[in-house]
C-alpha cells in the first residue's frame, strides 16, 4: 500500500494534469471563438484579406483594407457615386411597392409569410428595348427587415447594384430607393432582393427582366421564369403545363430562368432546338440538338430556340420534369430527362473574345471548401473560401481595364453556383480541357463538388462587388468573397441602424 500522502499528492498531480489537458483543448478552441465573432456593425472593406493577383501594387492604409477610411481624399470614388449619368426623363419608368404578407399565386397556391411587388409574386416583368434608361422606384411598403432590388445578370453601375450595406441601405418601411440604369445589352435576366435573400427570394421578391434587341427579333419569345414555392415548381407563378400560342412550322425563343439555390434541367420533347443564349449573352453559331438535357445554374438563364413541328402536335419545353412550356398543339407528349447533357464548352464555333487570358494583369484562386470550425461564434461543418471561414474571405482587388484571370475549384462535396456581380466572365478551360466552341459568358456557374473551372474577365465596372454562391442558403452561411476596385470605397455598414444583412 502506497502512503497515504503519496496517494493524494497522486491524485493532485492527476487534477493538475487533467487541468493542463482541458485548458491546452479549451484554450485555442476558446480563441477560434473569440476570433470568429462578427462585430455588430462592420463594412465589408474591414473584413478578410486583400489579394492582388499578383499585379501591381494598390493603394492602401493602415487598415486592413486598400482605400479604408478614404472617402472623401482625391481620386477615391464612393459606391454611391458609382450611377449611371445618364440624363433626362426615363423611357422605362416603374413604381414597385413590396410587401410581406400571405401570396396567392395565379395557380392558386398560398403561401404563407410571403413577398410581393405590386400585390404579386412573381413581381411585375420588366421590358425595355436595348440603350433604353430604365428608372424603377422601389417602395417598401411594410417589409419589416427592408429590401432592395439586385439586377441579376444586369452589368448596372455599382450604386444601383443593390446589395444591402454593400451599395446601398436597405430599404426600410415607408422608405424609397430609385434604381436608374441604362438597358445596354439584349438579354434575359432578372431581379431581386439582396436583403435577407435567402428568405426574401425564396418566398417569393423576385421577377423577370427582358431587354429586346434595338432591331425588331425575328424570332418571338416566351418567358419561363422558374421558381420553388414549398418545394413545388411553377412556372411564371404556375403549376404544371403552361400553354403558349404558337404557329405550327414557327420558331420560339423560350427565356428559361432558374431563380431557386440549385441547378435545374431543360430539355425539350417533340421537337428540335438550340440554345441561343446564356445568361444574356449570344452564342456563335450554335447547332440543332434533339434529345439532349441543358442544365441551368442557380441564377442562370438559357434560351432556347424551339422549332415548332408544322404538323400541329406542337412541342414542351419541360422544366425539372414536372413543369413545362407548352407550344402550340397539345399532342406533343412529355419525355423523360434524356441521358445525354449539352456540353457548353465545345458547343458552337469560336470567335474573338476581345480580351487576351495570356496576358492578364492579375490572377486569382477561388477555392471552395467546407471544414470544422466556428462562425460567428457558432461551431459546425463551414463552407471556406481558399481554407479560410468567413468572415476571413478574400477581398479580390484589381485596377479598372485590367484582364482577370480566375481558377475557381470546388471540394466541398456539394455543387455551388458562383455568381459574380457587375461582370460576365468567359470560361477558358473545365477541368483542364480548354474550351473549343462558342465563347461561353457567363453570369452564374455551377462548379460540381470536384470540378475546376478557368475563366476570365475584363475589369471594366468600378465598383465593389459581390462573388458569391447563388445559392442563398450558402451565402448566408459564409459562402461570400468580394471584388474590389482600386481607389473605391463605401460609406455604408453591414448591421447598424439600417439592419443592413446582404445575405
Amino acid at each position: 500500500m502506497p502512503r497515504p500522502g503519496v496517494a493524494v499528492g497522486g491524485r493532485r498531480r492527476g487534477v493538475v494534469a487533467g487541468l493542463a489537458a482541458t485548458l491546452a483543448v479549451l484554450g485555442p478552441l476558446g480563441w477560434f471563438w473569440q476570433d470568429s465573432l462578427v462585430p455588430s456593425t462592420y463594412s465589408v472593406m474591414d473584413r478578410g484579406s486583400v489579394d492582388t493577383g499578383g499585379g501591381a501594387p494598390v493603394m492602401t492604409t493602415t487598415g486592413a483594407h486598400p482605400m479604408a477610411g478614404m472617402t472623401g481624399m482625391t481620386g477615391v470614388r464612393s459606391v454611391a457615386d458609382l450611377r449611371d449619368p445618364a440624363a433626362g426623363p426615363p423611357d422605362v419608368d416603374l413604381t414597385f411597392t413590396a410587401r410581406k404578407g400571405t401570396v396567392r399565386l395565379a395557380s392558386g397556391q398560398v403561401v404563407e409569410d410571403g413577398y410581393t411587388i405590386d400585390g404579386t409574386s412573381p413581381g411585375p416583368e420588366i421590358h425595355a428595348v436595348e440603350g433604353q434608361l430604365v428608372q424603377v422606384m422601389l417602395r417598401n411598403a411594410d417589409v419589416p427587415d427592408g429590401v432592395t432590388l439586385h439586377w441579376h445578370g444586369l452589368d448596372v453601375p455599382n450604386g444601383d447594384d443593390g446589395v444591402a450595406g454593400v451599395t446601398q441601405d436597405a430599404v426600410l418601411p415607408g422608405m424609397s430607393f430609385t434604381y436608374r440604369f441604362t438597358a445596354e445589352r439584349a438579354g434575359t435576366y432578372w431581379y431581386h432582393s439582396h436583403q435577407v435573400s435567402h428568405e426574401q427570394v425564396q418566398k417569393g421578391l423576385f421577377g423577370a427582366v427582358v431587354i429586346s434587341p434595338r432591331a425588331p427579333a425575328e424570332v418571338p419569345d416566351a418567358l419561363a421564369l422558374v421558381h420553388l414555392y414549398s418545394g413545388n415548381r411553377t412556372v411564371n407563378g404556375l403549376a404544371g403545363d403552361v400553354p403558349v400560342p404558337a404557329a405550327p412550322g414557327s420558331r420560339v425563343r423560350v427565356r428559361v430562368v432558374n431563380t431557386d439555390n440549385g441547378p435545374m434541367s431543360a430539355w425539350v420533347s417533340g421537337a428540335a432546338f438550340r440554345v441561343v443564349a446564356v445568361d444574356g449573352r449570344e452564342l456563335h453559331e450554335p447547332g440543332e440538338l434533339r434529345d439532349t438535357t441543358v442544365g441551368v445554374t442557380a441564377g442562370g438563364r438559357a434560351d432556347l430556340e424551339v422549332a415548332v413541328p408544322a404538323d400541329g402536335a406542337g412541342a414542351r419545353v419541360e422544366l425539372g420534369g414536372n413543369a413545362a412550356i407548352v407550344l402550340g398543339g397539345s399532342r406533343a407528349a412529355p419525355s423523360p430527362r434524356p441521358g445525354r447533357t449539352l456540353d457548353l464548352l465545345a458547343y458552337g464555333t469560336p470567335a474573338p473574345l476581345g480580351l487576351d487570358p495570356g496576358a492578364a494583369d492579375r490572377t486569382f484562386t477561388y477555392a471552395v471548401g467546407r471544414r470544422l470550425g466556428f462562425v460567428d461564434g457558432v461551431p459546425g461543418m463551414w463552407w471556406t473560401v481558399n481554407g479560410h471561414l468567413f468572415p476571413d474571405v478574400p477581398m479580390f482587388v484589381v485596377r479598372e481595364g485590367d484582364v482577370v484571370r480566375m481558377r475557381i475549384t470546388n471540394s466541398s462535396g456539394e455543387v455551388h453556383p458562383l455568381h459574380l456581380h457587375g461582370h460576365h466572365a468567359v470560361v477558358l478551360a473545365h477541368d483542364g480541357v480548354p474550351a473549343s466552341g462558342s465563347p461561353w459568358w457567363f453570369d452564374s456557374l455551377d462548379v460540381e463538388d470536384g470540378g475546376s473551372y478557368d475563366v476570365a474577365f475584363v475589369a471594366d465596372n468600378p465598383g465593389i462587388w459581390m462573388d458569391h454562391c447563388h445559392n442563398l442558403t450558402h451565402a448566408a452561411e459564409g459562402l461570400v468573397a468580394h471584388l474590389m476596385y482600386d481607389g473605391v470605397t463605401e460609406p455604408y455598414l453591414v448591421g447598424g441602424s439600417g439592419a443592413n444583412a446582404p445575405e
